[in-house]
């Protein structure tokens, strides 16, 4: 009881079980079997069999490899230590950064998981042009993310090459035009990360790759159906106009790998779902998404700063748009 003439504060009482990304996503699929019947026969309809058709292709054919990236991802920030990485860099900035790009070749992984480990290899005394070029290459030019693009491409093996270089590319230029004009003052203090024993490192693994699956995952699911509703929705007319003009189609497929945030792992099945577009906006695609996207500004924003975000994200956006363009067109040439 509180004493007369004082309010009794009670402490507020625990919020009630809120169910998590892989509880809902069982549940879609509990209902998904329990109302197969009644869903079959709606989707049987024209315009929705062709959505459902776009949206399984994609999701059957990318999950594989977004799978297999997040146990690969998981193990190398539990297992693999910083210093590994800061040890392979030179010490002069004009070397490091092509060679941390390079480096990114030796990262199975997502973008996600790039953010944290540029910031730890930055904790390491790596320098920060040099990390950044690392966290934009290791997300596009890494083995799984090529094989997955040379599956979704089997039709032209050139997008493999293509995508290495350009991502390759932008990953230098943006260290570069960093280690310029960047400023120590527009990165937010840093706290290293406490030393870990074996068991915690095992609880890391296990973390990292629930988390990274439940949020990719996501992310596949929202640009399959982007992309089956894409060709559902909009008129072939509008697509096939796009599609005719190169400049249409790259702004259109840099926006839209901007805004879809996509995997890396999975983003080629979504872009070879375009049917209508050439092959330089895919590439763009290939080459923005796993550089700068809605997702990449908020992690980036939560881990070095607001003041990084607001500078690096359009600075990204310009090189990888650029970059994607330009060897687009040296690969495949202004049509198809």
């Amino acid at each position: 009881m509180s004493a007369p003439g004082t309010t009794d504060v009670r402490p507020a009482k625990p919020n009630g079980y809120r169910p998590g990304s892989l509880e809902i996503f069982g549940l879609i699929l509990l209902a998904a079997i329990l109302l197969r019947g009644p869903l079959a026969e709606l989707l049987s309809r024209g315009a929705l069999q062709t959505w459902a058709t776009v949206f399984i292709a994609v999701v059957v054919q990318a999950t594989p490899f977004l799978v297999l990236g997040v146990l690969v991802s998981g193990a190398i920030a539990a297992f693999v230590p910083a210093r590994v990485f800061a040890s392979l860099l030179p010490r002069n900035p004009s070397l490091a950064i092509p060679v941390a790009g390079a480096c990114g070749i030796a990262l199975p992984g997502c973008e996600c998981g790039s953010v944290p480990i540029a910031n730890r290899l930055m904790d390491r005394g790596v320098q920060p042009s040099a990390a950044l070029a690392f966290l934009l290459s290791a997300p596009a030019i890494n083995p799984i993310v090529l094989v997955a693009t040379a599956v979704a491409f089997q039709s032209d093996g050139r997008m493999v090459w293509a995508r290495l270089i350009a991502g390759l590319l932008t990953a230098v230029i943006v260290g570069l035009v960093w280690e310029r004009l960047g400023r120590p003052e527009w990165l937010k203090p840093r706290v290293p990360a406490p030393a870990e024993d074996e068991g915690s490192r095992f609880r890391v693994f296990v973390s990292t790759v629930a988390g990274d699956f439940a949020q990719v995952a996501g992310f596949l699911v929202i640009g399959a159906a982007a992309a089956a509703t894409f060709n559902v929705l909009v008129p072939a007319a509008w697509m096939e106009h796009i599609g005719s003009s190169l400049l249409l189609s790259v702004l259109l497929m840099a926006v839209l790998a901007f805004i879809l945030a996509l995997c890396s792992e999975s983003d080629a099945f979504v872009a070879a779902a375009f049917s209508t577009i050439p092959l330089v906006g895919k590439l763009v695609f290939l080459t923005v998404g796993p550089a700068v996207d809605v997702k990449l500004v908020a992690l980036q924003a939560g881990t070095f700063g607001r003041r990084f975000a607001v500078r690096f994200a359009p600075l990204t956006f310009v090189v990888a748009a650029s970059t994607g363009l330009v060897v687009g067109l040296l690969f495949f040439g202004a049509g198809r």
